[in-house]
């Protein structure tokens, strides 16, 4: 058996250059940064805000702590941090698709609550931050979109003061059987159909299927992490496995 080209990577179920992956990964996000953040709500039942709940719980942010949101879209995770930390907190949002962000920046300005949110559109693999400069860093629903996973992680630890925390919160693998199937029937055949009718891109939304199941498992990421320098990993299974968020510190 063939073994698969190490100078592609996957773009869902197919391989393609590293190139070609990030330029597809932000055609994707172009089409439905509109309805991003509708989508979400819909495709997970409004759970993946308890998952975001979690990240902010775990982090537990403090007045004065600057955030590094590494593929941060919409702001999502970013307001949840300044909301918790409080006084002083500020977050350097970062994300590739400056449409993601143009709809972020302006949601937060319609809302009157984006104040101490840096936007600035830089891909997670070459962060446009200087070094040991974050107290945390956060990637939500965005490493797995990510062309070069094992450069991203060395960058977030580079970014990343003595004594900061890493937080990874992903789509990941179901492992009991009947909630496996369960979940693969409504990923295979209803996600598509609602990203067709909901955001007007069914490729999108099959893509997004495919790859999650394309993402390292939560013991091949902890050990990817382990590689990058970061230390005292750990990972907490969500809702069954259908989510999972990994945590490692620079030390």
């Amino acid at each position: 058996m063939a073994r698969p080209d190490t100078s592609e990577t996957d773009f869902g179920f197919r391989r393609v250059k590293p190139a070609e992956h990030t330029r597809l990964v932000k055609g994707v996000f172009d089409r439905v940064a509109s309805r991003y953040d509708l989508m979400n709500d819909l495709m997970s039942g409004g759970v993946h805000r308890l998952w975001k709940s979690r990240l902010i719980s775990s982090l537990n942010p403090r007045p004065g702590q600057l955030l590094l949101d590494a593929a941060g879209g919409t702001g999502d995770i970013a307001r949840r941090f300044l909301a918790r930390a409080g006084a002083g907190s500020h977050v350097i949002l970062c994300d590739i698709n400056e449409s993601m962000l143009r709809q972020g920046r302006d949601r937060a300005f319609d809302r009157g609550d984006g104040e101490g949110i840096d936007w600035v559109c830089g891909a997670a693999e070459a962060l446009p931050v200087a070094d040991g400069r974050a107290d945390a860093y956060t990637i939500a629903f965005g490493l797995r979109n990510v062309t070069d996973i094992p450069r991203a992680l060395a960058e977030a630890r580079r970014a990343l003061k003595p004594g900061g925390r890493f937080l990874c919160l992903e789509f990941s693998q179901v492992e009991t059987p009947l909630l496996k199937r369960a979940y693969d029937l409504y990923s295979f055949q209803v996600l598509p159909r609602l990203g067709a009718a909901v955001a007007g891109d069914r490729e999108a939304y099959q893509y997004l299927v495919e790859s999650i199941r394309r993402f390292p498992s939560r013991r091949k990421l902890l050990a990817l992490m382990e590689q990058a320098g970061l230390e005292k990993t750990s990972v907490r299974p969500l809702s069954g496995g259908i989510a999972a968020l990994h945590s490692g510190w620079r030390l």
